[in-house]
């Protein structure tokens, strides 16, 4: 293949869900840049808006809409605008995801001593059901209904399509104090392998990206302290356990990124690429 070709996606179409947040905006601008036409969506259609206006006026085509992930009637009315716009669908970003408070643990370990406490807030014992249900609905149920529509709207492509799914470094070694997310990722990575096989007979390529630690709105509340923005001993620990030193930019996806949609691995399906900085690969000793 012509080299210059490798890594050619103009003219394509991606839809990015949870495109409105930290990591997502970004793939959004990337793909932009590259001569994608983009189609953010977002739970906040105001914040998707405003991604889409600043892709425009850099000279790029995007459109910003509402959207739930968890309402395959509210995708499908997204899909029908984005093809009215654009036409059709090249690349799909599951990115929509996150954690809640409620559905983590107040310490890392159960010790003997806290069996002695009645109600511990933050028990794994008392964790709310209902929190643990969104979590693992929105990672997984939200990877699981937008593919729904838009694999099949690629499967009628020629040249079929790329699915790029989030997992995260949880679904390789779950972390402590997160049981829902961890066990959610561990979902998404597993589902990117099944739909890989199921999907390669019409030319759909399905892989994921697995960040490591990026500061997001859904992970700061871990990570830094609210009142004075200094890490957290868990943010500490994390670094240290991070051969590069530091925590992720949402710049640090994109290579892997277009990597992934472009011919460059049009030889790739069913794989996770961790983005961590190393984090994968250091024991802790």
């Amino acid at each position: 293949m012509d080299n210059n070709k490798l890594f050619n996606i103009s003219g394509k179409v991606a839809v990015i869900t949870g495109g409105g947040g930290v990591l997502c905006g970004e793939m959004a601008r990337a793909l932009s840049k590259c001569g994608v036409k983009v189609a953010i969506l977002d739970l906040r259609e105001n914040i998707a808006l405003e991604i889409a206006d600043e892709i425009i006026k850099h000279g790029g085509k995007a459109v910003g809409l509402a959207c739930d992930v968890l309402n395959k009637k509210s995708i499908e009315k997204a899909s029908v605008k984005i093809l009215k716009l654009f036409g059709r669908v090249d690349i799909l970003v599951n990115g929509a995801g996150g954690n809640s408070p409620k559905a983590t643990t107040a310490k890392e370990t159960l010790e003997p001593e806290d069996l002695k406490e009645i109600d511990v807030p933050g028990s794994f014992f008392d964790m709310d059901q209902e929190a643990v249900q969104f979590v693992f609905n929105l990672n997984f149920l939200g990877t699981l209904l937008p593919t729904q529509v838009f694999a099949k709207i690629m499967s009628s492509n020629v040249d079929g399509g790329t699915i790029i799914n989030v997992s995260s470094m949880n679904a390789f070694r779950p972390l402590t104090k997160i049981p829902a997310y961890s066990a959610a990722k561990a979902a998404v990575s597993n589902f990117t392998q099944w739909l890989a096989t199921h999907l390669a007979p019409v030319n759909i390529r399905v892989n994921a990206v697995a960040p490591g630690f990026f500061l997001t709105d859904q992970n700061r509340f871990l990570l830094t302290d609210e009142k004075t923005g200094k890490l957290t001993p868990r943010g500490e620990t994390i670094l240290k356990h991070t051969p590069m030193r530091r925590f992720g930019d949402p710049a640090d996806l994109i290579g892997s990124l277009i990597w992934l949609v472009s011919p460059a691995s049009e030889f790739v399906t069913g794989v996770v690429v961790p983005v961590d900085g190393g984090f994968s690969a250091f024991s802790g000793v």
